[in-house]
């Protein structure tokens, strides 16, 4: 019985391992963490016959560590370039991502591989939304929705494959996933994001270039600077997508999604009206021309895209609308993790706004968005342990309208009052930051927020 170890005790290595021991591997999980949480797992996974191994560290020289080990899985929060992994590979041994593992059963289905810097999320449950609507099998994975090997391990017992698999999937998924070939790539946007991972912008822009390299078809936003001058030289038939009209794609229009006169147009013909759409921002009118954009190029015809996009409720922590207490909306927006993203949800909303904003800094160039605060906030309260950085740089940009309140549970009330006393008419969570320093993901961060504005108006 082959033998492999898979890294990480998250969703995707939990689903990597039921899949590889469906098939009939030998399978342990490993996590250098020990968590009430991940024990909670490893008795729930030892009673399914996989052992967990909690406070470990992966390294062939280990005692412990299977001399016959044929394969291993490495989850997307493990760095790729680990030198205990290179050593792995260097002496033979297969390495994967749940991505890959996950291709190698349902490579037989057509993907839509949805990657980008922001924007990915929505895209891709949009992309699914439509697929459903027109009747196709086509469940959301990756970094949404399902982890892949969920999928795969579904697919082996079931009747018939899925119709379509919309998979998102991040930079530290492509690097680990060197076969899978999407039959529709799409790159939302390109903006510096991981470099603590990736350590260059080149080798970011690489990486995720890699996976429209393999895609038979290519979706890519025109309205983002760095993909309309960096990704026509080389690539042939690319549906661009613009917000800004039918002259600003870069080449052939009539291979493109547009919008004009308020219509999505698709290979010159109107598919649905923009204000269909129930989300806020000029951003989310480019996902929905990728969505479009993609939906054409499956064949999905223009009634179904255009129901699906009229009842389209939006995403978690996306711009997520909580409720609105004394004329003041609240609005999660925890998926901000980078200036890039919190500028665009900032320019967003209604202005004057308070902005909470914090948690554990990332690189980037933040001049954008601070001047997104000077323009929108009337007030930033600032959380994490970011806060004395970004207090620093708002001082220095001559921005003085800010308090570090650190935890969300002070946050929320203080802006409830600063918003009536300055008439805001928005509380807009946007943190520009991961969320590590405080929450396991920004998820969990966002169901915080959400969880305390609940409680302090209900």
């Amino acid at each position: 019985m082959p033998t492999a170890l898979v890294i990480g005790l998250g969703k995707s290595g939990i689903a990597a391992a039921r899949l590889l021991q469906q098939q009939g591997w030998q399978v342990i999980v490993s996590d250098r963490q020990i968590s009430p949480a991940l024990l909670n797992q490893q008795q729930q996974l030892a009673r399914e016959g996989i052992p967990v191994w909690l406070g470990h560290a992966f390294d062939l020289e280990a005692t412990d560590t299977p001399s016959n080990l044929d394969l291993v899985v490495v989850s997307p929060g493990v760095p790729w370039d680990l030198p205990k992994l290179q050593a792995a590979r260097d002496r033979g041994i297969a390495m994967v991502g749940e991505i890959e593992l996950a291709w190698r059963t349902l490579g037989q289905s057509p993907w839509v591989g949805v990657t980008g810097t922001n924007g990915k999320t929505t895209t891709t449950a949009l992309i699914a939304a439509i697929f459903a609507q027109a009747g196709l099998q086509a469940p959301a994975c990756g970094n949404i929705g399902f982890a892949a090997c969920e999928l795969a391990t579904a697919a082996l017992t079931a009747a018939q494959p899925p119709d379509w698999v919309i998979a998102e999937i991040s930079s530290y998924q492509i690097e680990s996933s060197s076969t899978v070939a999407p039959r529709i790539g799409v790159w939302t946007t390109f903006t510096p994001d991981h470099l603590s991972r990736h350590y260059t912008l080149e080798n970011y822009f690489r990486i995720k270039a890699s996976l429209l390299q393999a895609s038979e078809q290519r979706v890519l936003n025109a309205d983002d600077p760095f993909l309309n001058q960096h990704c026509v030289a080389g690539w042939s038939d690319i549906c661009w997508t613009s917000t800004q009209g039918k002259s600003h794609l870069p080449a052939d229009p009539n291979l493109g999604v547009y919008l004009e006169d308020g219509w999505v147009i698709a290979q010159g013909e109107p598919i649905v009206q923009a204000t269909q759409l129930r989300m806020l921002g000029q951003h989310n009118l480019q996902n929905l021309l990728m969505a479009v954009a993609v939906a054409r190029l499956a064949g999905i015809e223009s009634a179904a895209i255009a129901a699906a996009v009229a009842t389209f409720p939006g995403v978690a922590h996306r711009l997520e609308h909580i409720g609105t207490w004394q004329g003041v909306t609240f609005i999660n927006d925890s998926k901000a993790t980078n200036y890039d993203a919190a500028q665009v949800g900032l320019a967003a909303v209604k202005a004057p706004a308070i902005l909470i904003a914090g948690g554990e800094a990332k690189a980037g160039d933040d001049q954008g968005w601070i001047a997104t605060i000077q323009a929108q906030a009337a007030h930033v309260l600032l959380i994490g342990s970011a806060a004395p950085a970004f207090a620093q740089r708002l001082d220095q940009a001559g921005y003085h309208a800010y308090d570090i309140v650190e935890t969300m549970e002070r946050a929320i009330p203080r802006a409830a009052t600063l918003a009536q006393q300055v008439k805001a008419a928005v509380v807009l969570l946007s943190p520009a930051c991961a969320s590590f320093d405080q929450y396991p993901n920004f998820e969990t961060r966002g169901d915080h927020f959400r969880r305390i504005c609940q409680e302090h108006f209900s």
